[in-house]
């Protein structure tokens, strides 16, 4: 098991940067991979990014090139570094534990808000 906690969040001007982080309660080292959500009003749930144990990353093409996904296993944290925003970009985005057992195990944190507008 494993809590999740992001921050980061606010409000932020189109063009301008944001970086979340999502700290984990426990070692993040064997955790297959460690992903970052986001839904907006009246949209489902979607994949923003997601980082392997290896460090492997795989980004929505909405995303791609703007936004970067890392994670620090020596402090259990994972970041997500939005650069270029806009307001398509505006959710509440939610870090995602992901383990690659049988059945597979998901665990959420309980969201952070980002807003872009002028």
């Amino acid at each position: 098991q494993v809590q999740l906690v992001e921050s980061g969040g606010g409000l932020v001007q189109p063009g301008g940067s944001l970086r979340l982080s999502c700290a984990a309660s426990r070692s993040i080292f064997s955790i297959n991979t460690m992903g970052w959500y986001r839904q907006a009003p009246g949209k489902e749930r979607e994949l923003v990014a997601f980082i392997t144990s290896s460090g492997g990353t795989t980004y929505a093409d909405s995303v791609l090139g703007r936004f970067t996904i890392s994670r620090d296993n020596a402090k259990d944290t994972v970041y997500l570094q939005m650069n270029s925003v806009e307001p398509d970009d505006t959710a509440v985005y939610y870090c995602n534990a992901h383990f690659g057992t049988l059945p597979p195990v998901d665990y959420w944190g309980q969201g952070t808000q980002v807003t872009v507008s002028s």
